[in-house]
C-alpha cells in the first residue's frame, strides 16, 4: 500500500473504491461489463475502514458513497475518527442502473472531527453536473471545497488526478 504523506490535513476528500462483489455483471442488451471491479481495483470494507487517515485534530471529511453503500459510508466516517454531520447529493442528470430505483444521484457525506472552521460558502445540498466516465466525480464539488475552505490543508484520497493546491493519494495518480 502507498504510504500517506507525513502531514495532517484539515480537509479529507475521499471516494473509496467500495467493493460490490467480485463477479462482473454483464449487460446482456449491450454486451458490456459493468460494476466498479471492471474499471478499477476495489478494496474490502475492512481495508477501507482500517486506514489511518492523516486528519488534523480539527478536520472535515467529505466522503462519497452510493445509495447502496450509505451504511458503510457512515460507518467509515466513524471508523476514521469523525462524526457524521450532514450530506448532499450529486444529481448526475442521467439515469443509471439500480436494484430498486433507477438511480441518477450519489451521496456526499460530511463528517466532522474536533472544531474545524466553517465553510465560507454554503451551497445548496444538490450539486448538478452531468456524469462523464465511470466513477469520476463532478469538478464542481472540488471547486466548492476550494472556495469554501481556501486556506485549509487538503488531501484527496483515492485520487485519479493531481489537483493544484491539493495533496493526493491513490494508486491511479
Amino acid at each position: 500500500m502507498i504510504p500517506f504523506p507525513n502531514k495532517k490535513y484539515q480537509i479529507i476528500y475521499a471516494d473509496p473504491p467500495w467493493e460490490y462483489g467480485k463477479a462482473l455483471k454483464w449487460d446482456g442488451m449491450h454486451g458490456k461489463a459493468y460494476g466498479p471491479e471492471h474499471y478499477y481495483k476495489t478494496m474490502s470494507l475492512s481495508d477501507i475502514q482500517n486506514l489511518i487517515i492523516p486528519a488534523d485534530e480539527n478536520a472535515w471529511l467529505i466522503l462519497w458513497a452510493t445509495a447502496s453503500k450509505l451504511p458503510e459510508g457512515i460507518n467509515t466516517i466513524n471508523c476514521w475518527g469523525f462524526k457524521y454531520r450532514t450530506c448532499a447529493i450529486w444529481d448526475k442528470w442521467h439515469l443509471g442502473l439500480g436494484w430498486f430505483f433507477r438511480l441518477q444521484h450519489e451521496l456526499l457525506l460530511i463528517g466532522k472531527k474536533g472544531k474545524p472552521l466553517q465553510p465560507l460558502i454554503k451551497p445548496r445540498s444538490i450539486f448538478k453536473e452531468t456524469r462523464t466516465v465511470h466513477s469520476k466525480k463532478p469538478d464542481c464539488v472540488r471547486e466548492w471545497i476550494d472556495k469554501a475552505f481556501p486556506n485549509l490543508t487538503k488531501i484527496e484520497l483515492f485520487a485519479r488526478q493531481k489537483t493544484e493546491g491539493w495533496d493526493v493519494w491513490g494508486n491511479e495518480v
